[in-house]
């Protein structure tokens, strides 16, 4: 499993779903499927996708401020 950041590259919205599926090591479109899939289900999931947007680093600045 890689670490968690929003990659520059493949990204459609803010990379949320590029980053989960880099990590869990399934496609990206994959993702965004499960994502759209969820939002059919009553719960948080545009606040939760909001909060992941600010909270992962950008793989840019992840890779500046890495050891």
């Amino acid at each position: 499993m890689t670490a968690l950041a929003r990659p520059t590259n493949g990204r459609m919205i803010g990379g949320v779903c590029a980053a989960l599926a880099r990590r869990f090591g399934t496609s990206a479109t994959t993702m965004r499927v499960i994502f759209l899939l969820s939002c059919l289900l009553p719960g948080p999931q545009f606040v939760l996708y909001i909060a992941l947007w600010i909270l992962f680093p950008s793989e840019d600045k992840a890779s500046r401020t890495a050891w």
